[in-house]
């Protein structure tokens, strides 16, 4: 035996606590629920309170996983260098004129962390107003959360969570003196929202279960303490956020789950008055706000909302003063097929974002009459967004275009003339030729007879002979589609050779809204055989072979991972799970977490529920583990995650280790000092994603 064998950690073996309970009849058995701390809510305030024994089985699996891949550092630092290198590190984003000032944010070159800043539209030096690198100086971890400038350009309102567990310190900063005042509000959300004069701001707190449900107003210049709540959501299956009109003049409460909405109106000129409630929320109603103070001679208010059966969105309106649902006309009316993303309101124009046959587009509409006009690309699959930056009177919208092998592009577009001009392209340092790489939007075959788009990159010089290996990336969750943009780091493999491929599948909302209703619920298996049918399709037109695919996904797209471990582990070679929802079934019956009560219309209540409790039992990852072959498995997870708490992963490896009958690896890595985002500065991220894509070339057989 070397000495290095016998240097390697040991196989870790999580103790095995025999725990049970009956739920509808039915015993369930969690021989690892130990593994859940006590305190739980102290570890995402503070890490160092980890009960000893949990810590020493994390720790012990990182040195296992750190062992495993200790033989490939080179690759790991040669693929950093490599995607660092296609990074123009003293970037800056492109200036948003607000009044007297345009507003940017900008790395400076080795920095780690953005700088909030601005300069004199007239002219003038550039001004910094918040460094991120000297404030994250000597902390692990450092998030900005929300960072808005009050509307008279006085002070600056900064939010920043130091332990990744998405509480955010709340500070305000003159900038005059480029002093913080004393008014320090903790364990916010990091939502912030401003009242016109400047001197209020409103903001979120947490409940005990790290909901975000109450919303207070704080005068500057006094203490926190006294900062008034204006609203507290009943329902503990809605979370809270904060957001404003294009308009300026109301801020916006809004309460939902992923189902049903509720607005309520912050008047920004009057900010001591009572929210005013827009439209009482109804089960399965959405709606979200826009405002114009002069369409059709009328103040209104505007709604992208799926009211009345409008299952893909329609923009309907209201006047202000009268916004319930049975003032409602419609000002866009629902056609199926084409979703509706989002709205923006200026003075002359309605600017939408929507999808039809699975790509964006925008569409300009004039306020004064029904004329409109799309703004699209020829591509098989892109990636299309749009800001609206700090103006309402302005004919002037920014868009976002990009494609797996286009870097991403800012364009200023005249709504009235229809002229464009670029005023930012992506750059690559290191090179990138779009010639040398393909794009394409392929159709695999589900079992249904549906048929499930799946957006690919590969090199130009690509044999298909089955030869390649495939990464294959899903989500499949809440109607978030993943978009078919560009990305620096991933062509550090598709120049090795790989096929990077994006399954769209049910859950998300690429072909429509009910592409993700047929993906929750009830319909849930279908985001799982979606995925298997991506694979089996990529395999079956020759772009690679099942020993060759490596699959990947986070968060929910974790439960993805797990799910389709259990189903077809024959069909990968390797599975990539980053901070996975993988015990769903015993997070959905418990009530005291902070996501379980606004996932219910997700994925069923099993608490109240018997056929969810047997439908979610049915598929649960960590439930459905199995004595059989698993390929090699690498679930990444963080200590303070506060959406999927870290023993989700550590239970699910410990029950893996126990099942598998393969020689394939199965590792976990806890990152002890993040959360559900992972590590949070630019280039320590890349170290996480360097490992990952080692595994990957590793277990497709590109390294020894």
């Amino acid at each position: 035996m070397t000495d290095v064998a016998a240097a390697a950690p040991a196989l870790p073996q999580a103790p095995r606590k025999p725990f049970s309970r009956q739920v509808h009849g039915v015993t369930l058995e969690d021989d690892y629920a130990w593994l859940k701390a006590k305190n739980w809510r102290d570890v995402m305030r503070d890490p160092a309170v980890l009960a000893p024994d949990i810590r020493a089985y994390l720790e012990a699996e990182n040195a296992y996983a750190d062992a495993y891949f200790a033989p490939h550092k080179g690759l790991q630092e040669l693929l950093v260098k490599e995607m660092r290198g296609r990074i123009k590190e003293d970037d800056s984003s492109v200036p948003a004129p607000d009044g007297p000032y345009a507003y940017l944010s900008r790395h400076r070159q080795g920095g780690q962390h953005p700088l909030y800043c601005r300069t004199p539209v007239e002219g003038g030096d550039e001004e910094i107003l918040f460094d991120g690198d000297k404030e994250a100086e000597g902390k692990a971890y450092f998030h900005l959360g929300g960072i808005r400038h009050s509307p008279d350009h006085l002070r600056l309102a900064v939010s920043v969570d130091e332990a990744g567990s998405e509480l955010y310190t709340l500070r305000v900063r003159d900038l005059a003196t480029g002093q913080d005042l004393p008014d320090l509000v903790e364990e916010t959300t990091g939502d912030l929202l401003w009242s016109a004069d400047g001197t209020r701001l409103f903001y979120i707190r947490r409940d005990a279960e790290h909901r975000p449900s109450k919303v207070y107003r704080h005068v500057l210049g006094t203490d926190p303490a006294g900062d008034v709540l204006i609203y507290e959501e009943p329902d503990k299956g809605f979370f809270v956020s904060l957001g404003e009109t294009q308009s300026r003049a109301f801020g916006l409460i809004a309460c939902g789950d992923h189902e049903t909405s509720e607005v309520h109106l912050i008047d920004l000129s009057e900010p001591d008055a009572p929210p005013r409630l827009v439209a009482a929320r109804e089960v399965g109603v959405r709606y979200d706000v826009e405002h114009h103070p002069d369409l059709g001679g009328e103040d209104r208010l505007l709604f992208l909302t799926n009211a009345g059966g409008a299952e893909d969105f329609k923009i309907a309106m209201a006047p202000t003063a009268t916004p319930t649902r049975a003032h409602w006309t419609d000002l866009v009316p629902h056609r199926r097929g084409r979703l509706i993303l989002s709205q923006v309101a200026f003075r002359g124009f309605l600017v939408r974002l929507e999808r039809e046959d699975g790509l964006p587009r925008i569409v300009i509409r004039t306020v004064f009459s029904s004329d409109e006009h799309p703004i699209a690309f020829d591509e098989e699959a892109y990636a299309l967004g749009m800001d609206g930056g700090y103006q309402f009177d302005t004919n002037e919208l920014r868009f976002t275009y990009a494609s797996m092998t286009t870097p991403a592009e800012v364009w200023a577009y005249d709504m009235h003339t229809r002229g464009r001009h670029l005023l930012k392209r992506q750059e690559v340092p290191s090179g990138h030729d779009p010639k040398a790489y393909v794009t394409r939007r392929i159709q695999a075959p589900a079992p249904d007879g549906e048929s499930v788009p799946v957006t690919l990159l590969y090199r130009a010089d690509l044999k298909r002979d089955g030869s390649a290996p495939c990464l294959l990336y899903g989500y499949g969750a809440y109607g978030i589609t993943i978009p078919a943009g560009f990305s620096t780091a991933r062509l550090s493999l598709v120049d090795r050779g790989f096929v990077y491929a994006i399954a769209h599948v049910r859950g998300g909302t690429d072909k429509g809204w009910h592409w993700y209703q047929d993906g929750k619920l009830e319909g849930k298996t279908n985001t799982f055989t979606d995925f298997i049918a991506a694979g089996d399709h990529l395999v079956a037109e020759g772009f690679t072979k099942p020993d060759r695919i490596v699959a990947q996904g986070g968060s929910a797209g974790g439960m993805l991972m797990g799910a389709v471990a259990n189903l077809r582990p024959d069909l990968f070679a390797g599975i990539i799970a980053e901070v996975p929802f993988v015990d769903v079934l015993t997070t959905m019956l418990d009530d005291t977490l902070p996501l379980t009560p606004p996932e219910w219309p997700e994925w069923g209540n099993p608490i109240e529920d018997a056929d969810a409790f047997a439908r979610i039992r049915a598929y649960s990852p960590v439930d459905n583990v199995r004595t059989q072959d698993y390929p090699a498995i690498f679930a990444l997870a963080g200590l303070t995650d506060p959406r999927v708490t870290y023993w989700e992963p550590a239970k699910w490896i410990a029950r893996l280790r126990g099942a598998n009958t393969s020689e394939h690896p199965i590792l976990l890595r806890t990152n002890m000092d993040a959360g559900h985002g992972g590590a949070s500065g630019r280039f320590d991220r890349l170290e996480e994603v360097a490992l990952t894509y080692v595994f990957a070339l590793k277990v497709t057989g590109h390294i020894a």
